[in-house]
């Protein structure tokens, strides 16, 4: 008798609470602070140098057939002719060709707006608001500058508002009831949504200093290393007091639960190397690796080893034209205290990016990930560690979220999207 009380209480409790204690989603928004301020400042130089390069070669090409010319006439000459004056190098009229990283004070600042897709369940169907973003950067020269960035991201992933998952009760092995996360009453289960917009602030200090290598057959290979430091703070709607505090469990129903850890504030280092290995009059491409360790391991974080993030960056922009269309995959990294293990995320980043005036541009980008090493997505289980309302935590699998961006911004003409 005393079983089945406490079963009804226990499931009952789960529905009432688990709006409250939901482990947030695990997507990794370090992408997009990778994708936006290592591999974008990075690309910038690359391309300047190489478009540099590119027109020193065309220009002294150019030179040498007007010399060739003027020597041939000169030798087509009778004897005895005065010759006229060899021609005259002049510097190409027209703005100055970048050197490479951007010199001085830049700037971006932007807003965004996001929508996400995928088994979200219609209670996440909404336009998030993504946040804004601004990035300040100093040149020393063309070769050395660092930038100091503030990025917002607001996700909302798949499987927390969709299926029906078990409820464990702390000290029994089997489950005591379930719940629908859909708000239905399949099975017999208690109804719940669960509010999990998660809204997450990056603050990024990075470095960048660009090598010219070579000549390697017969041009030379500019590179960019890119030191990196990334502080991230989150919020997570379920919460309810606008903080990444929300309770979670591990491996339930004998595992652990924790109600007082922030589950996405954490901070990493890293180390960017960007090499090109596409550069034509429309199309562009980079290859970054960026080895990256957490500063401060905490929660259920296990081994603190190197984690590769691994970026390909393709662009194609058309002849004449202020539109450029790119296509960024990667192989990321993401090691939250909820983590006991990094998790292995594959994602992409797929948009057109359009330059309205010198200072000012509009971009759309979509962009999905999700882990290759965990299982299903999204909620697993709830467990409650007594029949009280606020001992309840859920358990959660492998992270996935997608969403449609659209960036709105203005700043310095050398470094905001081409």
């Amino acid at each position: 008798m005393f079983k089945t009380i406490t079963r009804a209480v226990a499931v009952a409790l789960a529905a009432t609470s688990i709006g409250f204690s939901t482990l947030p989603s695990r997507a990794d928004g370090l992408s997009d602070v990778f994708s936006t301020d290592m591999v974008n400042g990075a690309n910038t130089a690359i391309r300047n140098a190489m478009d540099r390069e590119a027109h020193k070669a065309a220009a002294a090409r150019k030179l040498k057939r007007a010399q060739s010319r003027a020597a041939a006439a000169d030798a087509a000459l009778p004897d005895g002719t005065l010759a006229q004056a060899p021609p005259i190098s002049q510097q190409p009229i027209g703005p100055e060709q970048e050197e490479g990283l951007p010199t001085g004070l830049t700037w971006t600042a932007d807003f965004s707006i996001a929508r996400p897709f995928g088994n979200i369940g219609s209670y996440g169907k909404q336009w998030l608001p993504g946040g804004g973003d601004l990035s300040l950067g100093y040149g020393f020269n063309p070769t050395t500058r660092l930038v100091a960035s503030l990025y917002q991201l607001q996700h909302w992933p798949v499987g927390f508002n969709t299926g029906i998952h078990p409820v464990y009760l702390n000290g029994f092995q089997n489950p005591v009831g379930c719940v629908d996360l859909s708000g239905g009453h399949a099975d017999g289960c208690e109804p719940q949504n669960i509010n999990i917009a998660t809204k997450d602030q990056f603050f990024v200090a990075m470095g960048e200093q660009l090598f010219v290598l070579g000549p390697y057959f017969g041009r030379p290979i500019p590179i960019v290393i890119s030191p990196l430091y990334v502080a991230r703070t989150s919020s997570i709607g379920a919460s309810g007091n606008n903080t990444d505090v929300v309770p979670f469990t591990y491996n339930p129903p004998d595992g652990p639960s924790f109600f007082n850890l922030k589950t996405r504030t954490t901070e990493v280092w890293s180390a960017g190397l960007t090499v090109p290995f596409l550069k034509t009059p429309n199309m562009f491409g980079t290859f970054t690796l960026s080895p990256t360790w957490l500063v401060h391991p905490s929660g259920v974080n296990g081994s603190n080893h190197a984690q590769l993030y691994q970026v390909l960056y393709l662009e194609y922009t058309p002849n004449n034209s202020k539109t450029t269309f790119f296509f960024e995959p990667q192989s990321a990294r993401d090691y939250l205290p909820t983590d006991p293990y990094p998790q292995h995320l594959i994602a992409y980043f797929a948009g057109v990016s359009q330059r309205l005036t010198p200072w000012s541009f509009v971009q759309v980008v979509l962009n999905s990930g999700g882990p290759t090493n965990e299982g299903a997505y999204g909620v697993t289980a709830v467990k409650c560690q007594t029949v009280l309302p606020t001992s309840c935590a859920t358990a959660i699998g492998g992270l996935k979220a997608t969403q449609l961006q659209i960036q709105f911004g203005l700043g310095s003409p050398s470094v905001i999207p081409l």
